[in-house]
């Protein structure tokens, strides 16, 4: 009993001190943004401009809190600071410099047997080397060492997927820490400190900057998203029995295989629970009108055209000869009364699918309208 309840405070001090991070680097990185603030500046799923400062306040927090957590040792420490350094560092360089011309493993892959060196491609390389370095300092056998790297270096790659919508990584974030931190704590009460404080930290990190992510003000960026994935895995890694560990790596290889191929998005707003819990605490997605909309508009039209062939009655009985409309002219496709805002892009920060992320944040530009205007 006293080993569990010490167990929970130090969790509980770890994710506190994760998210009192997180919060004070996210303010200190938006009021002097390294490098200017439009270097940082994108555009997402609406058209409007949000912030990626959000990925290093998370990333430098949660590898922070990860490393300097109590209850592991020195090789297990560095295992979580170089795991999830390594991908918040390749993840901000791909964040920066970036084109989104190739996507995918397949694309960026692709692109190298070519002789073409992408960003992407820099970014694979260098987040595989972490994960490896990582599984090499939890040590074990041969195969440990290789199913923990994949762990490590799967997970950054895998949550970056998820980094399509306000709120969605962070969601996964959290969803997954419970998982761990649930795991764990079957695994045996020796065992369970170590879990609650190896997933405390990416999710206090996380959670301390979800209201930001979800009122579209920011988003995690690869930077973000494949900090909180390396440090993950690297938990799983280091907390589960074999079995579980050979299990989790099969689950992270199957949807990253089922990416190149599937739209998570897709399947969530396709599935109505995976829907809702998608939407929770996010503005309403950008669409059609509704119908109370539309039953408005087309009330507002009819009112118009009764107005329109009053006048004409009038002005025929004075003698006077209604002008008629000018050759061509009519409703704009697109913006007929009746129909709303065009729908946004697929995703949250551009083009769906890329190497380790489906969202790749296009240039900085000017914020465009979240919904056109209907005349």
């Amino acid at each position: 009993m006293a080993r569990a309840a010490s167990g929970l405070a130090a969790a509980a001090v770890t994710g506190g001190l994760a998210a009192a991070a997180a919060r004070i680097g996210y303010a200190g990185l938006t009021r002097r943004p390294p490098g200017g603030r439009a270097n940082w500046a994108r555009t997402n799923h609406r058209g409007e401009p949000v912030t990626l400062l959000e990925g290093p306040a998370v990333a430098i927090a949660a590898v922070a809190a990860a490393a300097l957590a109590p209850g592991r040792p020195a090789r297990g420490r560095a295992a979580f600071a170089v795991a999830g350094a390594g991908a918040a560092a390749f993840g901000c360089y791909d964040d920066l410099a970036g084109s989104g011309q190739r996507r995918g493993f397949r694309g960026h892959l692709g692109a190298l047997a070519h002789g073409e060196l992408t960003s992407g491609a820099v970014k694979i390389g260098g987040i595989g080397a972490s994960g490896a370095a990582a599984g090499l300092l939890l040590g074990g056998p041969a195969g440990d060492i290789a199913v923990n790297a994949g762990l490590a270096a799967g997970g950054a790659n895998l949550l970056n997927l998820f980094d399509l919508r306000p709120g969605r990584a962070i969601k996964v974030t959290l969803a997954a820490a419970g998982l761990l931190a649930a795991a764990g704590r079957a695994a045996g009460p020796a065992a369970r400190p170590a879990a609650l404080c190896a997933v405390a930290a990416p999710a206090g990190a996380a959670l301390a900057l979800l209201p930001d992510d979800l009122a579209e003000r920011a988003m995690l960026g690869d930077a973000g998203a494949n900090a909180l994935g390396a440090l993950l895995g690297t938990a799983a890694a280091a907390t589960l029995p074999r079995p579980a560990r050979v299990a989790a790596l099969a689950v992270v290889v199957g949807l990253t295989a089922a990416s190149e191929v599937v739209s998570f998005t897709k399947v969530i707003e396709r599935t109505p629970p995976l829907r809702w819990l998608d939407m929770l605490g996010r503005r309403p997605a950008a669409g059609p009108a509704s119908a109370a909309d539309q039953a408005a508009a087309g009330a507002a039209q009819s009112a118009t055209a009764a107005g329109a062939d009053a006048a004409g009655a009038e002005a025929a009985g004075a003698g006077a000869q209604p002008a008629g409309p000018e050759p061509g002219a009519g409703p704009e496709p697109e913006a007929q009364a009746g129909r709303g805002a065009r729908p946004g892009p697929e995703t949250q920060a551009g083009p769906e699918a890329r190497a380790g992320s489906e969202a790749q944040p296009g240039p900085a530009g000017p914020a465009t309208p979240a919904a056109a205007a209907t005349p």
